[in-house]
Order: C-alpha cells, then structure tokens, then sequence
C-alpha cells in the first residue's frame, strides 16, 4: 500500500477541524509482543473515525491503549489537549471516553437496567435516571427487557446494552468494537443506524469494525491498520475507492 500521512484529508463535514484524541508514535506492548509499532492519528470533534485492517493488525490493542486499559511504553496519547497516556481507565471514562468493547462483556447476571447503572458510575445519583431515559429512547428494545438479566438476552440485544452502558457515562468520545460482530443483517442495520444518530447528537466516535464496506459508508474518515502500523488513511469515500482496500477489505476483485 502507498502510505498516507496520519489525518490526510479534509475535515469532515460532522467534524469542527479541532482534535479530540492524538496519539503520536505509540508503542503498545503485551509482554514482549510489539503490538502498536509506531501508531499515529488523530480523531476531531464531531467525526466518526474508523479504524479497519485484518485480525491482528492493532485495532482492538488502539482502542485499548486509548481509554487506559493498556498504556503505551513509547510515544504520546492526548485526549482533549492533555496527555493521558499513564491516566487510569477509570479517570479516562470520568474524563469522556466511554468504550463499548468486542465480545460485549455485559454483566450476565444484572439486569438491563443494573448494566447501565453500573455504566453511569461517574453520574451523579440524581442524573442516573434520566441517562437511562436516554439510551432508553436510543434503544426501545432496552425499554422492554429494563429487568430482564443482561445474560439472556439476544446478542444484538447485548450488543445495543454494551453501547447503551458505554453511553451512560455521557462520553464525548465512543469507542466502538466490533459492534456488529456475530449480529443478523437486519440488526447489523439497526446498530449502525444507531451509530449515526450517536454521532449526529454530538459524539464523537472511533469505530473498529470488520464490515469494513459499513464502517466507511458511516465515517468521515478511516485508518487502515498492518500489523501494528498505520499503512493508509484518508477520508473515507477515498478509501472506498482505493483498489487496494477494496481488494482487500470490502471482497471485491
């Protein structure tokens, strides 16, 4: 692939220009494996940014190193102008990054509305029912099973709970993994729907996403990630047209 410049592209038109999140030659490690070999991007307010590229190639371990689950031993995060790169992850959610995880990781044995509880831990006691109100109307579904345990429900119901947890906390940047992984077609649509009306209300969101033809119809922008490193970037009706992503990522020959 012809490498692009980290944020090559006009600002979208959901986006102010201003950057949110940087991250600036990072180097994320699991014990010895190098994971992130140099990563740099930025995300700006109002954008939908997503990353996309092969198992393997960093985009979960991005995610990770952003809201402080892993801290990068080289390089720079920056989130709203101040450097977090050893800030906690619970100090990042009260900071205003919320993060929907791959595989869900629901709380089985809560109910509904116990999960974004949990979810709203940084609220005030006072403000927690009206955020629960919120993701309500984001997800009726939610409304219907608020006591039912998170356990058994549907997996596109689980996944609307991880996103609707994730939002309890009033995030100004979302992350997003694999938000449509193991779902039917018809709620692939329903959460990407989602997605937008997320942002259009003012979120800014870093989506990671293995349909990765879905991921850039809803992004202003995209990074394609290779082992470890960021290869091509651009706006994403760009990297729609780019031959190499399209042979590569969206199945076509």
């Amino acid at each position: 692939m012809t490498a692009v410049a980290p944020g090559a592209g006009s600002a979208a038109s959901g986006g102010t220009g201003d950057t949110l999140l940087k991250l600036d030659d990072v180097h994320t490690y699991y014990g010895q494996i190098h994971a992130l070999q140099g990563i740099s991007m930025e995300v700006r307010r109002g954008e939908v940014v997503t990353l996309i590229g092969a198992n393997g190639a960093g985009k979960t371990t991005t995610l990770k190193t952003v809201c402080g689950l892993l801290h990068p031993r080289q390089g720079s995060v920056t989130f709203d102008g101040k450097d977090t790169s050893r800030t906690a992850a619970h100090d990042l959610v009260k900071a205003g990054i919320g993060h929907a995880p791959e595989g869900r990781r629901i709380f089985s044995r809560l109910t509904v509305l116990e999960n974004l509880q949990m979810g709203g831990f940084t609220r005030p006691p006072s403000e927690i029912a009206e955020d629960v109100e919120r993701v309500m109307t984001l997800f009726p579904r939610l409304r219907e099973r608020m006591y039912q345990q998170g356990g058994t429900l549907s997996g596109g119901e689980q996944q609307m709970l991880a996103i609707g947890r994730a939002m309890m906390s009033r995030p100004r940047l979302l992350l997003l993994d694999e938000p449509s992984l193991g779902l039917a077609p018809i709620l692939i649509q329903v959460v990407f729907e989602t997605i937008r009306e997320i942002n259009a209300a003012g979120t800014t969101i870093l989506l990671v996403e293995q349909n990765a033809l879905q991921a850039l119809n809803i992004a202003h922008r995209g990074y394609v990630l290779q082992t470890g490193n960021v290869v091509l970037s651009g706006d994403a009706a760009e990297l729609r047209e780019n031959e190499t992503v399209r042979k590569a990522y969206l199945g076509e020959i």
